[in-house]
C-alpha cells in the first residue's frame, strides 16, 4: 500500500481524496497555485507545495512542477483526480518513468480511449453497440455529404480530439452540411489543436446514461450499475442519479455486460465510467469512456454503500477487486451547485462568500471546499458544491433535496440553487419524463424578491 499520495488536482475532488487517505493511513500531499493558498485542500493535507502562479497551465498542468513536487516530498503515488491532467497520457507515462504510481489506467489504456475514433473501433471489436457513422476522420465535404445522404439525416459532427460539446454540430439536412462542417472543424482547432472531425448518426430523444466499472491488474471487470446524467446544458451536467428512471432490469444487464466488455477489450485497470446514448426504443450506443473517477461518483457510492476512491487507491496498489457486479439499493441524486447566475445565461459568479450554511439531515450529503470568507477564483471550474440527496424512492430523493436546497445558503456570490429547486418541482422531471434536450424546454420563473 502507498505511504504518501500527492493529489494534482484542486477543490473539492482533492479534499475528497484526502478524506479517503486519511481513513487508509496513507500520507497527503497537496499541490496548489498561489491564489489557491487558503483552499480547504490545502489545510487539510499533511503537507503542501506550491507549484506555480494561477493560470491552470502554470500550475495544475504544470507537470514538471508536479513531478518535482512529488519527489521533494517522497510521494510514491499520484492521484489526478478528475479535469486537469487526469486523463493525460504523457502524465502517466511520466509517473512512470519516475518510479512514482499514476493512481488511474496507464499511458496505453487513456490513449485507446481518450480518442474517439480509436475508442470507436475498439467497441466495435470487443461487440459493444456503437452509434453508425463514418470509418475514420472525414476527409472533405463532398465524402461528408455521401456519407449522410447513405445514413440520413439528422447527423451529428463530432471532434475527434472532443469534449464540453466543442466542434459538435446537428445537422438535419443536406443544405446545412457546409456551413456545419467548417465551423465544426475550425472551433476543433481552436479548442483542441486537432480539427479532425467524424460523423455519426443524430440520436433523436436521447438519454445519457452511464456506467460505472471498475478493473483491476489481473484481467477482472466489474460493473457498479448506472447513472442518469440527461439534464445537461450545453452538453455540461447538472444534474445525475441512479437509478435511472428509464432503466429496466433487463436493460440494466444488457449495458452492465456491455460495459464490462468495455473496459475487458484495453484490460481496463482502475474505476472508470462507460458512457452511452439511449434512444426512446431503449436501443443503447457507446459514445466515450471516461478513464478517471467521475465528477459524480457520489451518486454511484451512495446508491450501493461502496468507497470508489478508495477501491481507485486498492487497485492501483496492486488489489485484486472481487468482480462482484452492483445493484442500486437505494436513490440517489446530485445536483451541481455551480457558482454561476442562472437567471442571466448561467455567467459566472467569482467572488468572496460572506455567509455559508450547509444542509444537513437524514439522506444529505455535501462534498465541497468552500467556507464562509472563502474566496471563489475566476481561473477555474466553477463547481462549488455537489449536493447529494438519498431515499428509499426516487421521489422521496427528489423531496430531501428540495429540502436540503432550500437551507443551503451561499451569500456574496450567484450560485445555480435556484435553478435547481424550480427543476425539483417540474412535473415532468419528477415523472422521469426527459432527455437530453429537456433544458431547451426548461424555462427558469423569474428571481424571486
Amino acid at each position: 500500500m502507498f505511504k504518501k499520495i500527492l493529489i494534482a488536482n484542486r477543490g473539492e475532488i482533492a479534499l475528497r481524496i484526502i478524506r479517503t487517505c486519511k481513513e487508509m493511513g496513507i500520507k497527503t500531499v497537496a499541490v496548489h497555485s498561489t491564489v489557491d493558498r487558503d483552499s480547504l485542500h490545502v489545510k487539510f493535507a499533511d503537507e503542501s507545495v506550491c507549484i506555480g502562479p494561477a493560470p491552470s497551465s502554470e500550475s495544475y498542468l504544470n507537470i514538471p512542477s508536479i513531478m518535482a513536487a512529488a519527489e521533494i516530498t517522497n510521494a510514491d503515488g499520484i492521484h489526478p483526480g478528475y479535469g486537469f491532467l487526469a486523463e493525460n497520457a504523457r502524465f502517466s507515462e511520466i509517473c512512470q518513468e519516475h518510479g512514482v504510481k499514476f493512481i488511474g489506467p496507464n499511458a496505453e489504456m487513456i490513449r485507446k480511449m481518450g480518442d474517439k475514433m480509436s475508442a470507436k473501433e475498439t467497441m466495435i471489436a470487443a461487440g459493444v453497440p456503437v452509434i453508425p457513422g463514418s470509418e475514420g476522420l472525414l476527409e472533405n465535404i463532398d465524402q461528408a455529404k455521401g456519407i449522410a445522404a447513405k445514413m440520413g439525416y439528422p447527423i451529428i459532427l463530432k471532434a475527434t480530439a472532443g469534449g464540453g460539446g466543442k466542434g459538435m454540430r446537428v445537422v438535419w439536412k443536406e443544405e446545412e452540411m457546409e456551413h456545419n462542417y467548417h465551423n465544426a472543424k475550425i472551433e476543433a482547432k481552436a479548442a483542441f489543436g486537432n480539427d479532425g472531425i467524424y460523423m455519426e448518426k443524430f440520436v433523436e430523444e436521447p438519454r445519457h446514461i452511464e456506467i460505472q466499472i471498475a478493473g483491476d491488474q489481473y484481467g477482472t471487470a466489474c460493473h457498479m450499475s448506472e447513472r442518469d446524467c440527461s439534464i445537461q446544458r450545453r452538453h455540461q451536467k447538472l444534474v445525475e442519479e441512479s437509478a435511472s428512471p428509464f432503466m429496466t432490469p433487463e436493460l440494466r444487464e444488457k449495458m452492465g455486460q456491455a460495459a464490462i466488455k468495455a473496459a475487458s477489450a484495453i484490460n481496463y485497470e482502475s474505476v472508470g465510467t462507460v458512457e452511452f446514448l439511449v434512444d426512446k426504443h431503449r436501443n443503447f450506443y457507446f459514445m466515450e469512456m471516461n478513464t478517471r473517477i467521475q465528477v459524480e461518483h457520489g451518486v454511484t457510492e451512495e446508491v450501493i454503500n461502496f468507497d470508489l476512491i478508495k477501491e481507485q487507491i486498492k487497485i492501483a496498489a496492486g488489489i485484486p477487486i472481487s468482480g462482484k457486479n452492483y445493484l442500486p439499493q437505494m436513490h440517489a441524486i446530485e445536483c451541481r451547485i455551480n457558482a454561476e447566475d442562472p437567471y442571466h445565461d448561467f455567467r459566472p459568479s467569482p467572488g468572496k462568500i460572506t455567509v455559508l450554511h450547509v444542509p444537513g439531515g437524514h439522506g444529505v450529503r455535501v462534498d465541497s471546499h468552500i467556507y464562509a470568507g472563502y474566496t471563489i477564483p475566476p481561473y477555474y471550474d466553477s463547481l462549488v458544491a455537489k449536493l447529494i440527496t438519498m431515499a428509499q424512492t426516487r421521489e422521496e430523493a427528489i423531496d430531501t433535496m428540495g429540502r436540503a436546497l432550500g437551507e443551503f445558503v451561499i451569500e456574496g456570490i450567484k450560485t445555480t440553487i435556484p435553478f435547481h429547486q424550480q427543476l425539483m418541482r417540474d412535473e415532468r422531471f419528477r415523472n422521469g419524463d426527459f432527455t437530453t434536450k429537456f433544458l431547451e424546454d426548461f424555462h427558469l420563473k423569474p428571481e424571486e424578491e
